[in-house]
């Protein structure tokens, strides 16, 4: 009998990229493993091995013939980490194919990086460095007539998933009264993690400390404008740390250049950002180039996850680690 194909179409990924050696060469024990990494793996090589295909990582287009092409897959894993409009998810849930991916990995990495974005919009670190190498530094009180605690101080979370979990456990220690806004979730999961379900506009309203955690889906691109940062306290720190698009960006670079509120932001609508954007010169905010969950570590969770799952999956045991696609809410998304 001749191995099973292990696909491996991962770009932008790169396993050498997600992969220590050890767990690639778990990788290549499940099966034949066929990897294009230069470019995407073409369309005459995928169908050529969809029959006797059983695994697929990457972000392989998958549409339901394709899918009816593949009698031995057992699974579809998305190292780029967001499950992508390219997969008929119906088709795949209809035949027991999970469609999984190893997203949550990144969500330690971030968690930490919005903690420490926030403590330093809090607390002016990032401008007391500029202004001291720029020798217009002030001491003592004077410096801090801007900062506030972070500890007690009301947190809002928009987006009560991976990230905003793993933020709501760093910052316990700090005390704070965390409200939560996530419309896809009930508010005995929010409860459970002791937050406060909310509206969207009580958390603009009542939150020093806005984290924005929030997936981008087809209803809510640019869903926090204008009107929303006009309900912010002034000095709110806003942090965006999961998709640009969920804002209106040139509201919330507005409300920042008229000192309303303060901010910091790691992703961008445009990246890499072009070397003229005027976002570089906007006082009041922390810029961080896409930069937060990509630590070595967290790539090479990607990779471990993965193959663990796969593992199982060849032993005809479900995905432990992964994410699984529910084809109600990955059909609405937007990478």
């Amino acid at each position: 009998m001749s191995a099973p194909v292990i696909l491996v179409d991962p770009l932008p990924r790169t396993l050498d990229l997600i992969m220590e050696p050890d767990v690639r060469a778990r990788l290549e024990r499940l099966g034949r493993v066929v990897v294009s990494e230069d470019k995407p793996m073409d369309d005459a090589t995928i169908d050529a091995l969809l029959p006797e295909t059983a695994l697929i990582f990457g972000q392989t287009a998958m549409p339901a013939e394709r899918i009816a092409r593949a009698p031995k897959l057992k699974a579809i894993i998305n190292v780029e980490t967001n499950f992508m409009p390219n997969v008929d998810y119906e088709a795949c849930q209809r035949r027991g194919i999970p469609v999984i991916t190893p997203g949550s990995a990144f969500a330690a990495p971030v968690a930490e990086a919005a903690l420490g974005l926030a403590l330093d919009l809090a607390r002016g670190i990032t401008a007391a460095d500029r202004a001291m190498r720029a020798g217009a530094e002030e001491y003592g009180l004077a410096g801090n007539r801007d900062t506030f605690r972070f500890a007690g101080a009301p947190v809002g979370l928009i987006g009560f998933g991976d990230l905003g979990r793993n933020l709501r456990d760093l910052i316990r220690p700090f005390r704070n009264p965390v409200a939560v806004y996530d419309p896809w979730l009930p508010g005995e999961i929010i409860e459970r993690a002791d937050c406060r379900p909310a509206s969207l506009e009580d958390v603009l309203s009542t939150s020093k400390v806005i984290f924005v955690f929030a997936s981008v889906t087809s209803e809510n691109q640019h869903f926090i404008g204008a009107r929303e940062f006009a309900m912010m306290q002034k000095d709110t720190a806003f942090l965006l740390m999961s998709r640009a698009a969920v804002v209106d960006f040139p509201a919330m670079l507005d409300a920042v250049r008229s000192g309303h509120i303060r901010a910091a932001t790691d992703v961008f609508p445009e990246e890499p950002v072009a070397p003229d954007d005027p976002v570089r010169q906007v006082e009041g905010l922390i810029l961080s180039a896409h930069r937060t969950g990509g630590t070595v570590d967290a790539l090479y969770a990607i990779g471990r996850m993965a193959v663990a799952d796969a593992e199982l999956i060849m032993r005809g045991l479900p995905p432990q680690l992964c994410r699984r696609a529910d084809p109600a809410i990955a059909s609405r998304l937007r990478s």
